[in-house]
C-alpha cells in the first residue's frame, strides 16, 4: 500500500516537471529535498540523544563507577558499524564532506544511491553508541545524496543536480541546528565551487524548509542551543583577539594530529574487526577517564556554558574535586587536548562520523579554558559563557576554513546577534592563523594529498577538474635530425602544423623546430637543401608529462611564454599541448560549472 502511494507521488512530481517552468520545478524540488533531509536529521539526532540518555541513566544506577558503561558502548557501536559496512554496504564507505566536492567536480554531481541511507545507518551506530565524532558530516553527505538522486530521478542536468546537492546540504545543517542562514552559508562557502546570486533562492528555500520541519518535529532539547549569555563588553576586545590566536593554533593542532591518527590506523595490518576492537578499546579507556568524550558532546557544551560547569566532574574519577576550580580547569584542558585523538580513533578504527561536532566541542572547551584560566589567575574578570560560545566559532572557522558559517551558526544558536563583533574577530583571526599553517581545510586535505585539491581559488578549482590527457594532441608529425629542411618544408605545406618534434628511431625527443625558426630561410633553395634539421632545432623551454595536473601545465605555459609545449611519456616523445586548447577547455568547464 505504501509503495502504491509513493509511486503516485513520484508520478505527480514527474507530471509537474513538464507542466511548470524549470525554475518553478527547482523551487518545488528544493522544498521536497529540504523535507526529506530534515526527517533524516530527526531520525539521527533522536537516536543519538536517546542512546546518550540511556547510557547516562545506566551509568547513574550501575554498580560500576564512573564512565565504565559509557566506555563499553563505543566498542559495540564501532564493531556494529564495521559489520554493517561489510555485510550490507559492499565492504567500504566514503567518509567526510570532501567526497561531495569530488562528486561535483569529477563525477558530474552523481552521488551513489546508497549514500542516502548508508551514512544514516553507520553514523547512528557509531555516534549514537558513543563514538567521539559528529553527525553533521554524515547529515551533509546524506543531504547531498538526496539532492543528487532526486535530480537523477527526474533527469535534471548537471547544473540543477549540483544546485540540489547544495539544497540538501543547506537543509541538513539548517535542520541539525535550526540555523537556516548557517545552512546556506555552509553550502556555498564550503562545498559549491561557484554560485550566482540567482541560485541562492532555492538553497535558501531548502534551508528554511529543513529548519522549519526540524523546529516542528524535533525536541528542542536535542538541538544545540543557548539562551544565556552576558552582554558584550568592548573592553574585552584584546582578549577576544587573543582567543582568536589561541583557537587558530588549536585548530592547527587538531588538524595535524587527526591526520596522524587516521594515518596510523590506515597502516595497521589488522582485519577490520580487529582494527575496530583495538581502536574502540583505546577509545573506551579515554571515555572511562574523561566521560565528556562520549558521543557528540553537545550536552557537555551546554553544561560548560552554564553557571555550574563542575557538573562535568560528576561520575568521573575526579568527582571528589568537583568544587576545585583548578582541577576542573585541568580536566577541561586535558579533554580539549585529547578530543582529537578520540575523534581520530573513532573514525580511523572503522566508525563513521565527522569533525563538525568535535570542532564545536573543542571550541567551547578552548573558550572556557582560556577565559577561566585568566580569571583564576586574577588578571581580569571575563564573561566565561561568552568566551565559551565564541570559541566554537574560532575552531569551526579554523578547521573548515569557513568563517562566515562559523559566525552565523553561533549567532543563530545563541538566539541573537549580541556577540556578532567578538564572533567576527575570533573567527577571522582563527581562520587567518589556520590558513597560514594549513593550506587546506581538514576535510579537503585528503583530496589535496591525492592531487584533487579544492580551494577558495576558483581558477585552481576549475583547473583541478580538467584532465591533462584529454587535451594532449598525439597526431603531430615528427622529423628526424638527419633530414634536411626540404622534408620539413614539405610537411608544413601539407599540414596545419607549425611546430615539430625532432626524434630519433626510438622516439627519444632531441629538440623542436617551429615554423618561425625557418621563416627567414624557407625561400632560399640552397639553404633549404643543405641545412640539416639538427642544425636549427632547439631545446624546448619546458616539458609536460601526462601525470601533470592542469594547474601545473598552465604554470609551465605561463613561465615558458610559448604557445606549444611537448609531452613526454615514459621518457619518449608523446605529443604536444596547445595553450589555446588548454584555455578553451578551461572556458568550457567554467561555463558548465557556473550555477545560475
Amino acid at each position: 500500500m505504501l509503495k502504491k502511494y509513493i509511486y503516485k507521488f513520484e508520478n505527480g512530481i514527474a507530471w509537474s516537471r513538464h507542466k511548470i517552468s524549470n525554475k518553478q520545478f527547482i523551487f518545488l524540488s528544493s522544498v521536497l529535498v529540504g523535507i526529506s533531509v530534515a526527517f533524516a536529521v530527526i531520525v539521527l539526532k533522536t537516536f543519538a540523544h536517546k542512546i546518550f540518555t540511556f547510557a547516562t541513566y545506566v551509568t547513574n544506577i550501575s554498580l560500576f563507577k564512573y564512565g565504565f558503561i559509557k566506555g563499553m558502548l563505543p566498542i559495540i557501536g564501532i564493531l556494529l558499524t564495521v559489520f554493517v559496512i561489510k555485510k550490507f554496504l559492499g565492504g567500504s564507505i566514503e567518509k567526510g564532506t570532501s567526497q561531495i566536492l569530488y562528486a561535483v567536480a569529477k563525477k558530474a554531481s552523481i552521488i551513489p544511491r546508497k549514500q542516502m541511507y548508508a551514512q544514516i545507518m553507520t553514523s547512528s551506530l557509531t555516534v549514537g553508541l558513543g563514538g567521539s565524532a559528529g553527525l553533521e558530516s554524515p547529515i551533509v553527505i546524506t543531504g547531498a545524496a538526496f539532492g543528487s538522486n532526486y535530480a537523477q530521478r527526474y533527469k535534471l542536468g548537471y547544473k540543477d543536480r549540483t544546485l540540489l546537492i547544495g539544497c540538501g546540504v543547506a537543509a541538513g545543517i539548517a535542520a541539525a541546528f535550526n540555523a537556516p542562514i548557517a545552512g546556506v552559508l555552509f553550502a556555498i562557502e564550503v562545498l559549491l565551487v561557484d554560485v550566482s546570486i540567482a541560485a541562492f533562492t532555492p538553497i535558501m528555500i531548502a534551508a528554511a524548509t529543513g529548519a522549519l520541519v526540524s523546529k516542528i518535529a524535533l525536541d528542542e532539547s536535542i538541538l544545540l542551543s543557548f539562551k544565556q549569555q552576558q552582554t558584550f563588553d568592548y573592553h574585552n576586545i584584546a582578549y577576544y583577539i587573543m582567543l582568536g590566536l589561541f583557537t587558530g593554533l588549536i585548530s592547527v593542532y587538531y588538524s595535524r594530529n587527526f591526520q596522524r591518527v587516521e594515518h596510523f590506523f590506515s597502516k595497521l595490518k589488522f582485519t577490520p574487526y580487529k582494527k575496530a576492537f583495538f581502536g574502540a578499546s583505546i577509545l573506551a579507556l579515554l571515555i572511562f577517564i574523561f566521560p565528556t568524550l562520549f558521543g557528540e558532546g553537545y550536552e557537555s557544551i551546554k553544561t560548560l556554558s552554564e553557571n555550574d560547569p563542575g557538573q562535568l566532574l560528576e561520575n568521573t574519577i575526579f568527582s571528589d574535586f568537583r568544587n576545585n576550580s583548578w582541577v576542573l580547569l585541568l580536566f577541561i584542558g586535558m579533554t580539549m587536548l585529547l578530543k582529537v585523538f578520540a575523534s581520530g580513533i573513532t573514525l580511523g578504527s572503522g566508525g563513521n562520523g565527522g569533525n563538525f561536532a568535535p570542532s564545536l566541542f573543542l571550541g567551547s572547551y578552548a573558550g572556557f579554558f582560556f577565559s577561566n584560566f585568566l580569571n583564576l589567575t586574577g588578571l581580569t574578570k571575563l564573561p566565561i559563557s561568552n568566551f565559551t560560545l565564541v570559541g566554537m566559532a574560532g575552531i569551526l572557522s579554523g578547521l573548515f576554513h569557513a568563517p562566515l558559517t562559523a559566525i552565523f551558526l553561533i549567532a543563530e544558536i545563541t538566539g541573537g546577534y549580541d556577540l556578532m563583533i567578538p564572533l567576527m574577530i575570533v573567527a577571522s583571526i582563527s581562520f587567518a592563523i589556520s590558513k597560514r599553517f594549513e593550506k587546506h581545510s581538514l576535510d579537503v586535505k585528503n583530496l589535496a594529498r591525492k592531487g584533487h585539491a579544492f580551494t577558495s581559488n576558483k581558477d585552481a578549482n576549475i583547473l583541478s577538474t580538467l584532465d591533462t590527457n584529454s587535451i594532449i594532441q598525439t597526431d603531430y608529425l615528427t622529423v628526424s635530425p638527419e633530414e634536411n629542411l626540404e622534408k620539413l618544408v614539405d610537411l608544413i605545406s601539407h599540414s596545419n602544423q607549425v611546430i615539430f618534434a625532432v626524434v630519433d628511431k626510438e622516439k627519444n625527443m632531441l629538440g623542436i623546430v617551429h615554423f618561425n625558426d625557418i621563416r627567414e630561410i624557407i625561400f632560399n633553395q640552397y639553404r633549404v637543401k643543405y641545412t640539416l634539421i639538427k642544425e636549427i632545432m632547439r631545446t624546448p623551454v619546458d616539458l609536460i608529462y601526462p601525470t601533470d595536473s592542469m594547474e601545473i601545465v598552465m604554470n609551465k605555459f605561463e613561465k615558458a611564454k610559448t604557445a606549444f609545449l611537448p609531452v613526454l611519456k615514459n621518457g619518449k616523445y608523446y605529443g604536444f599541448i596547445s595553450k589555446s586548447m588548454a584555455l578553451e577547455a578551461y572556458r568550457t568547464k567554467l561555463k558548465s560549472m557556473t550555477i545560475e
